[in-house]
């Protein structure tokens, strides 16, 4: 027994010997290129072996980045070699017995295999590898300089946006969207990256803050300017114009009220109302008028999808019967289709039906038993195009992404907004459901006809009966100040409990838009996008029964709209309304 034990121990002290032997063999740099357009990429693979005699490897490419990225697995059995770097690039190969040359297929996220050969460096075949610094000296700059450089700037070509900023004495660049990357200094003004071959040079005014920079890189001088956000006192004095230009569309239509709004960063500057919050009581507008917002909700559902994403709650691709598999009852599907996916809801890119056949029976009922109703609802639902192919907008599909999403938070929708985004953004007179307390405030709604025709009947039985599954697209009712943290929130200025700007701002940013040919409109996640004449507005319109709203956003400026109404029909436009004092605000 004793002897069969000893030849285990020095089989295996063998075999770790040998697996040694191995990762000393191939320790080292080994160079090969991979063919493509041009002379191709010049890859130096850089192999060590740890003290426990395992693998380590980083990959760089010579001629593009001065640093090398780490490989993230590397193993070596017999003569086979694999590494990869995340899930994005995979390489196969196998050592030659000579082990001077490694033999293999490099893929790279959804490309079909290369294949690439990587030789193993001497002294004499290895390439020189880049400067750290492409080149340029490194200057010593008092970090207090790169004040005047932190903000946003707008590329000209491409029309993107970039961020500068600073982190004690260092200084950092960042596209929308894309990782951040240092930037070394190279003299007061000019600076140099080091992971991609780029520079920027900052022009400034004679304080030292910059107007503008430009962006070297591939041969090209991409100029971009500063974005400068209007102080509060300049936006109040623009508001002088928007009050004149509400007042004198509302006196064209004098149906109930209108209250506007413009939020600055993290305050409402300015609001005003006009007309009557009861028309027959003559009971006046103000900024505690409670009025409903419809559609807008869907940026609330929206917002509660971005936080069990980054709860890790739920994934955009999940599949919505995951959760709630009673979307299996919608009526024609198409054949071979996949499940439609929460994004797809989200983007209104699922195919679904607008409204329900028969909608007006599943229109009405209370917001308690509002899930009820949409199940009862689904079979009489169907797919108005293929999913995936198009946006088809669907109120009902907003209703399913807030079924599913709270079956996956394991709480009520209606307990959800308000625990998780009403009370944390400090939405104190904001509520799914019509409450008796709202009396006081609730301004009656109004749908205006020809010939001045008034009725509020329709949304008088809407208070007192619910909007059947119409919850999680179009239920809340709310006041300007209390959308106006909520429009805060949604330009970056927290709080991180509800969700952090960075993720805030990567889900904003790097969220697809289902866009018009035009390139000219498009929705989001959770949201409209139009482009104006100098910038992109992003926001929501709404209207039911007797109410209409609209809130627009700059979100590159920092500054938002809020139009609201007790009146639809034939009066203001809110929507209109909102982009016109929007684009005001911009200029």
């Amino acid at each position: 027994m004793k002897k069969k034990m000893l030849w285990i121990v020095v089989a295996a002290v063998a075999t770790l010997s040998a697996i040694t032997l191995q990762a000393q063999d191939i320790a080292g740099d080994w160079q090969g290129t991979l063919k493509g357009a041009g002379p191709g990429s010049r890859l130096v693979l850089h192999i060590t072996k740890t003290d426990k005699g395992a693998l380590s490897a980083s990959l760089q490419d010579i001629d593009e980045e001065p640093d090398s990225t780490p490989v993230t697995s590397i193993t070596l059995q017999e003569s086979a070699l694999k590494f990869s770097i995340g899930s994005r690039l995979a390489y196969e190969g196998k050592l030659s017995t000579d082990k001077t040359a490694i033999i293999g297929s490099w893929k790279e996220d959804k490309d079909s295999p290369k294949p690439l050969e990587f030789h193993k460096a001497t002294k004499e075949t290895a390439w020189p590898l880049p400067d750290p610094n492409w080149g340029h000296k490194l200057a010593i700059v008092d970090a207090r300089t790169f004040d005047g450089y932190v903000g946003r700037y707008q590329l000209t070509a491409p029309n993107i946006l970039l961020s500068i900023s600073r982190e004690a004495n260092h200084l950092y660049l960042q596209l929308a969207g894309e990782p951040r990357f240092e930037l070394f200094p190279a003299s007061e003004k000019e600076y140099f990256l080091k992971r991609v071959r780029a520079e920027v040079s900052f022009t400034t005014d004679s304080h030292g803050v910059a107007t503008g920079l430009v962006l070297h890189q591939g041969g090209r001088d991409i100029p971009a300017k500063r974005i400068v956000a209007a102080s509060v006192a300049d936006l109040t004095a623009r508001c002088s114009a928007i009050d004149s230009m509400v007042a004198a569309e509302f006196a064209k239509h004098p149906a109930g009220s209108v209250t506007i709004g413009v939020v600055a960063g993290n305050q409402l500057v300015w609001n005003k109302s006009y007309g009557n919050a009861d028309m027959e009581k003559k009971l006046p507008a103000d900024k505690e008028t409670i009025y409903r917002i419809g559609s807008i909700t869907k940026m609330f559902t929206a917002l509660m999808l971005e936080q069990l994403v980054d709860a890790g709650k739920v994934h955009l691709s999940d599949p919505v019967e995951k959760y709630f598999p009673e979307v299996k009852t919608v009526e024609g599907g198409f054949a071979n289709a996949p499940p439609i996916t929460l994004v797809q809801l989200a983007k209104h890119t699922s195919g679904l039906d607008r409204e329900p056949a028969d909608m007006d029976k599943y229109v009405q009922g209370p917001v308690s038993e509002w899930e009820k109703t949409l199940i009862a609802a689904l079979p009489h639902t169907g797919y108005a195009v293929e999913p995936g192919t198009q946006f088809s907008y669907s109120n009902i599909g907003y209703a399913i992404l807030g079924a599913t999403l709270a079956r996956a938070a394991g709480e009520p929708y209606t307990d959800y907004l308000p625990k998780h985004i009403f009370t944390p953004l400090g939405m104190s007179h904001t509520a799914l459901e019509f409450t008796p307390e709202m009396l006081p405030h609730l301004s009656k709604g109004y749908e205006a006809g020809p010939g001045d025709k008034l009725s509020a009947e329709d949304a008088e039985r809407e208070h007192k009966t619910g909007r059947g599954y119409k919850v999680p697209n179009g239920a809340i009712y709310t006041t300007v100040g209390d959308l106006g943290r909520f429009a805060s929130f949604l330009m970056g200025e927290g709080p991180d409990t509800v969700l952090k700007a960075s993720v805030l701002e990567k889900t904003l940013a790097q969220s697809a838009v289902q866009a018009d040919y035009a390139l000219s409109s498009g929705y989001t996640l959770g949201g409209q996008v139009t482009r104006r004449d100098n910038y992109i507005a992003f926001g929501h319109g709404g209207g039911v029964a007797g109410y209409q709203a609209a809130l627009q956003m700059n979100r590159e400026a920092k500054v938002a709209v809020i139009v609201l109404a007790n009146a639809i029909g034939e009066t203001v436009a809110t929507g209109d309304l909102a982009l016109r004092a929007l684009d005001m605000l911009s200029k």
